[in-house]
């Protein structure tokens, strides 16, 4: 007996298109949420731990932990500008100096805005083999808020830069 969907078959050609279409349509459904049904776990890992609101202290502890943060000196640069006309759109630029090497090297860029209902902005990972740690986002600000730039090297050493950002309408400083 030969198999029902081989060519030389006897089955009909309606029966063999309609069996071809749900077989296609299941493989588009499984491309398509294959990843969200395979690895529900990962996606729980990543959200776990994060609440819809949270202050700066737990945002800085779960992050950080009780490790020292130092002032940045001249491991960076950050900047962000003083007044901002439009909280929704405020861009900020951070520069980490010197060259990275496989023993020393920025190992993530954080941003964090104080007042926001999430402080934590932005995170930026990096690899030796990115020759430098450079970046530039857009922050949305609810309201004057400080905003902080948080880089964290290889060896663990953190090290922050602060800068009070004034969202005003029209740019009126007030």
């Amino acid at each position: 007996m030969k198999h029902p969907t081989s060519l030389d078959s006897t089955m009909p050609r309606r029966a063999l298109l309609a069996r071809g279409a749900k077989l296609a349509g299941a493989c588009a459904a499984l491309a398509a949420f294959g990843p969200l049904a395979l690895a529900p776990g990962k996606a729980l890992a990543q959200a776990k731990g994060i609440q819809p609101e949270e202050s700066l202290q737990q945002t800085m502890d779960r992050l950080f932990g009780k490790r020292p943060i130092k002032e940045a000196g001249n491991v960076f640069e950050f900047k962000i500008p003083m007044i901002a006309e439009n909280g929704s759109v405020v861009a900020a630029r951070v520069e980490v100096k010197g060259a990275m090497t496989k023993d020393k090297y920025a190992k993530a860029i954080y941003i964090i805005a104080d007042k926001n209902r999430r402080p934590l902005s932005a995170k930026y990972t990096f690899t030796p083999d990115a020759g430098g740690a450079l970046v530039g986002t857009n922050l949305r600000l609810g309201d004057t808020t400080n905003v902080r730039a948080v880089v964290e090297m290889s060896d663990g050493s953190l090290y922050q830069a602060i800068q009070e950002v004034r969202v005003t309408v029209g740019g009126c400083g007030g």
